[in-house]
């Protein structure tokens, strides 16, 4: 029987890349400061506080826009 799915991939992440964060407790801007197979570090461009996390991103969308959105 067939059923709808939905998949996800983990986003493919590059040091220095600026990423925004939306519907999340971390959600606005961040920088990718660094990415291994199971971690991520970022930063807020605002405060440059770091966290380090899963890598738990999920690509929705690319667009051009103004970063960082204060």
């Amino acid at each position: 029987m067939q059923h709808e799915v939905a998949f996800f991939k983990p986003y493919p992440l590059k040091k220095g890349q600026k990423i925004r964060i939306e519907d999340s407790p971390l959600q606005g801007d961040w920088e990718v400061v660094d990415v291994t197979a199971f971690k991520v570090m970022i930063r807020c461009p605002i405060t440059k506080k770091e966290l380090t996390k899963d890598r738990f991103f999920f690509f929705t969308e690319t667009k051009k826009d103004q970063w960082p959105n204060e």
